[in-house]
């Protein structure tokens, strides 16, 4: 009988133990975040509830850091107000946060030198990246850790502005 009630025990644990989720999404219970703010120059992105600064995170961005994107493919990272648009909980980077480029003005400045735009700038974690620049080295999406990009997955909201600055 003993043996009976150990037995299902384990298999009491084990069950809640397989029903604890996918550790890369956690909770955030704190001050809303109202803004992400990117300096390029500094490669920081901070985190504000309202004018308080909530966290700062060293990034790395597009390969070609110098100036707006304005082109497909040209390894740059947007510069100006955007949105956090949607999310993938799927990306090759572990987890991802989208921003919102292109927008109008962008799509019309491509289009009137007959390029595209490009698009599919993210806030993104470092895996899948197996190269061996430590710098920037994204096509134009802004990168942090795998364990920093789950934080910061966890607080902000889709539809928070993100302000980048050069």
């Amino acid at each position: 009988m003993r043996a009976l009630k150990l037995i299902a025990a384990l298999f009491v644990v084990l069950g809640l133990v397989a029903c604890g989720g996918d550790p890369k999404f956690r909770t955030y219970n704190g001050p809303e975040v109202t803004k992400v703010v990117v300096y390029k120059d500094a490669r920081k992105m901070q985190l504000f509830h309202h004018g308080k600064i909530l966290k700062t995170y060293d990034m790395a961005m597009g390969f070609a850091p110098e100036g707006h994107k304005q082109f497909e493919g040209d390894g740059k990272t947007p510069e100006g107000l955007y949105y956090i648009d949607r999310r993938n909980p799927r990306s090759r980077f572990h987890l991802s946060i989208g921003i919102s480029y292109p927008n109008k003005a962008d799509i019309a400045y491509a289009k009137a030198r007959g390029k595209e735009p490009g698009g599919e700038i993210f806030i993104h974690g470092r895996s899948g990246y197996n190269g061996g620049n430590k710098g920037d080295w994204t096509w134009g999406c802004i990168a942090v850790t795998d364990r920093e990009m789950e934080e910061i997955y966890s607080m902000v909201r889709d539809g928070t502005p993100i302000h980048i600055y050069r």
